[in-house]
Parts: C-alpha cells; sequence; structure tokens
C-alpha cells in the first residue's frame, strides 16, 4: 500500500483464495518476514473463481485468474503478488513486472484414476476429467478411445469427484499436488506424452515497476535457470501471436548453458496435433521461444490461431 513509512507498516500481498494460491501467497509471506518484514495475505475474488460454471476455454484470455489482482496492485491497495505462471498473460499491464521467478516444481502432468491402473489400464471409453484442452487433445493422442469431459473447481473438489465416480482418471499438475502435500497414487507423464503449460510448476512474485525496494527484497529468490526455461516459453506463446480455443504447450529444461524447449500447437477441436523441439543456448532463451513458434507456424499452426484473444486459460 501506498504512503506511510515503509519501514515499518506491513507488506500485503494479494493472492486469489483457493488452498494452491494461498500456499504461495504463505511462501512469499515466509520470504518476506525472514527478510524482516511483516506481510499479511488480502484474498481477491477473480472472474477465474466467481465462474466456475463456465469452460475455461469460452472465457477469453489468461487473465481471468490475475486481472482483479493486477488492478489492486496498480490500484495500491496491495504491495505484491505470487501467481502461477501459467495463469500470467505474456505481457504486464504498464507500470507492472515480473520481479522474481524462484525456483520450479516438477512441472509434469500426473493421471490419477480410480485403482490406479495406470494409462494403459484404463477400459476403453473410459472418462477423463480436464477443464484444459491442452491436456485433452494430448491424452486423446495417447488413447483415441478415451473421452474427455470438461472438470472445473480447486485440487480437492477433482480429488473428490474422482473418488465419488465422475469420472474414471483425470489430469492435474504434479506441482499443485505437490505444494498442497497431496500424496495420491498416480502416472506421472513424460514430456514425450504430454507437454505442459507454458510456465506450469513455476510462480511469478509481481510487483508494481517502481518498487526497487521489493525488488532488493526477492533478489535472493529469483532462480535464473526457471527464469530462462519459462522465458522461452512465454517468448513461444508471443511468438503464435495468441488465438482463440487452440491448445497450446511450451516446457524448457536447462542443463548447464543449454536449454531444450518443446512446444505443441493442435487444432481447436484437438487434432492435429503439432509438435516441435528445439535446444539453443539459455542466454539466447526468448530467441530460441520465438524460433519454435515460427517453425510450427510454417507447418500450419496459423490457421489455428486466427483470432485476438490469448491461448486460452486452464485450471491448476
Amino acid at each position: 500500500m501506498r504512503g506511510g513509512d515503509s519501514r515499518v507498516r506491513s507488506l500485503v500481498i494479494g493472492s486469489r483464495g483457493s488452498r494452491l494460491a494461498l500456499w504461495q501467497a504463505g511462501w512469499l509471506r515466509a520470504r518476506m518476514e525472514q527478510a524482516g518484514r511483516a506481510a499479511r495475505i488480502e484474498i481477491i475474488h477473480t472472474s477465474g473463481d466467481r465462474f466456475l460454471e463456465r469452460p475455461l476455454a469460452s472465457m477469453g484470455g489468461k487473465g481471468v485468474f490475475v486481472k482483479e489482482i493486477e488492478e489492486a496492485l496498480l490500484a495500491g491497495t496491495i504491495d505484491l503478488a505470487a501467481h502461477s505462471l501459467k495463469d500470467l498473460p505474456t505481457a504486464q499491464p504498464e507500470g507492472l513486472r515480473i520481479a522474481c521467478v524462484p525456483l520450479r516444481e516438477d512441472p509434469r502432468d500426473v493421471l490419477l484414476a480410480r485403482g490406479a491402473p495406470g494409462l494403459a489400464g484404463l477400459r476403453e471409453g473410459a472418462v477423463v476429467g480436464t477443464g484444459s484442452p491442452r491436456r485433452a487433445c494430448q491424452i486423446r493422442a495417447l488413447r483415441s478411445d478415451l473421452e474427455t469431459r470438461d472438470l472445473r473447481g480447486n485440487v480437492d473438489t477433482r480429488l473428490a469427484r474422482l473418488r465419488r465416480g465422475d469420472y474414471d482418471a483425470i489430469l492435474l499438475a504434479r506441482a499443485g499436488l505437490s505444494r498442497l502435500g497431496i500424496d495420491v497414487e498416480g502416472t506421472l507423464l513424460d514430456y514425450d506424452q504430454m507437454i505442459p503449460a507454458a510456465g506450469q510448476g513455476a510462480m511469478a512474485i509481481e510487483i508494481r515497476a517502481d518498487d526497487r525496494e521489493l525488488e532488493e527484497l526477492l533478489g535472493p529468490h529469483h532462480h535464473p535457470a526457471t527464469a530462462a526455461a519459462v522465458a522461452a516459453e512465454r517468448a513461444f506463446l508471443r511468438g503464435l501471436g495468441g488465438g482463440c480455443q487452440a491448445p497450446i504447450a511450451a516446457v524448457g529444461e536447462v542443463d548447464g548453458p543449454v536449454l531444450v524447449l518443446r512446444g505443441l500447437v493442435a487444432g481447436p477441436g484437438g487434432r492435429p496435433v503439432l509438435k516441435e523441439r528445439r535446444e539453443g543456448l539459455v542466454s539466447e532463451a526468448e530467441a530460441l521461444g520465438l524460433a519454435l513458434a515460427e517453425a510450427l507456424l510454417a507447418r500450419g499452426a496459423g490457421t489455428f490461431l486466427q483470432g485476438p484473444a490469448a491461448p486460452p486459460p486452464e485450471a491448476p
């Protein structure tokens, strides 16, 4: 918040109200308190949380989970926010910036099935729940006989619906389960099976662009390798130019000075699925992302990406 003595007042961290969002905000509060600054969490209800009956892909751009939080940052009613990086549009509003990208959790997706049979053990015609067109198209590419149905709500709600028998299996991000301490038996899907959403498993700490004090406090928690990987992934999204309901995925892996980037674009109905892989230097992360986008556009991905909207959001 603006005004007052910045040396003594408590910082205000804006957060969605979900358990996962509050875990992230709690992590950030602990880091600030370790640096000698008191902090409290302010819950802000976003449009992505308020309209749970609507499929995420029908709600427009990725900002549905962050718009109201960014408005509070700009208004000065909060000081900083911890976002799931995959929820953030590829460009921040004027006056805001990402000041810190901490060490990433495992970005892979996990398949959870009743009886834990794994992907190969699912019966023909089994129903897989996911609110993500990206996950849906890739799971159908692995098993064309499976049916996918929309699934919204927080992690606990989705696990409860699986246990209740509404779905034979569901797909979730491994990072969310890990952060919430949820120990369930499932099948981790490698990148050849399921490319994650750009930024999945990573956090982004957003502040006002002119807040040098917070930039300094956050500096020790910034993880350069994670930042390079997600910079490449987000450049890939920018290079594609956004668009409609087309599923899009990207993940970068850093090994010393080398960055390997995988990307995917699918048709609005999930077919065809186009994949590419590129390798380059960490120092050229954004250029690598743009080159990967150009390669997929050359293969016809542009026909899937008509319209001004950003890539569709997805549930955590």
